[in-house]
C-alpha cells in the first residue's frame, strides 16, 4: 500500500514557475514508477510526466516538454514536478500516481488527492 500527498500548487502568473511535491508513505517507494497527471473539470485526466523507479527514465507529454521536469528523491520518498514558463492552459488539478509499471495512461494503482494549479494570463 502506498499513500501519496501532493503539495505546492497555487496561483501564478503566466510565465512563472511552481514546483509540485508528492510525498509517499511506505518502505517500497523506490520500487514504484511515479507519474504526474492533470485534470480540468469536465475533461479526461491527462498525462503530464512519468519517471522510472530508479529515476533513469523520464517521459513527458508533448505539451509540457522543455518546460516541466520530473525528478525523484528516493531517500525522501518524494517525487517532484518543476513547472517553468507556465501557461494559462496548464491550469488544472495535478495528481501524482504510483505503480510498478511506468505508463502514460491513468492506469496507476495509487493516487494522491490532487493539488490545484491556476495560471493567470
Amino acid at each position: 500500500q502506498v499513500q501519496l500527498v501532493e503539495s505546492g500548487g497555487g496561483l501564478v502568473q503566466a510565465g512563472g514557475s511552481l514546483r509540485l511535491s508528492c510525498a509517499a508513505s511506505g518502505r517500497t517507494f523506490n520500487s514504484y514508477a511515479m507519474g504526474w497527471f492533470r485534470q480540468d473539470p469536465g475533461k479526461e485526466r491527462e498525462f503530464v510526466a512519468a519517471i522510472s523507479w530508479a529515476g533513469d527514465r523520464t517521459v513527458y507529454a508533448d505539451s509540457v516538454k522543455g518546460r516541466f521536469t520530473i525528478s525523484r528523491d528516493n531517500a525522501k520518498n518524494t517525487v517532484y514536478l518543476q513547472m517553468n514558463s507556465l501557461k494559462p492552459e496548464d491550469t488544472a488539478v495535478y495528481y501524482c500516481a504510483a505503480d510498478r509499471v511506468l505508463s502514460t495512461t491513468p492506469t496507476y494503482n495509487y493516487w494522491g488527492q490532487g493539488t490545484q494549479v491556476t495560471v493567470s494570463s
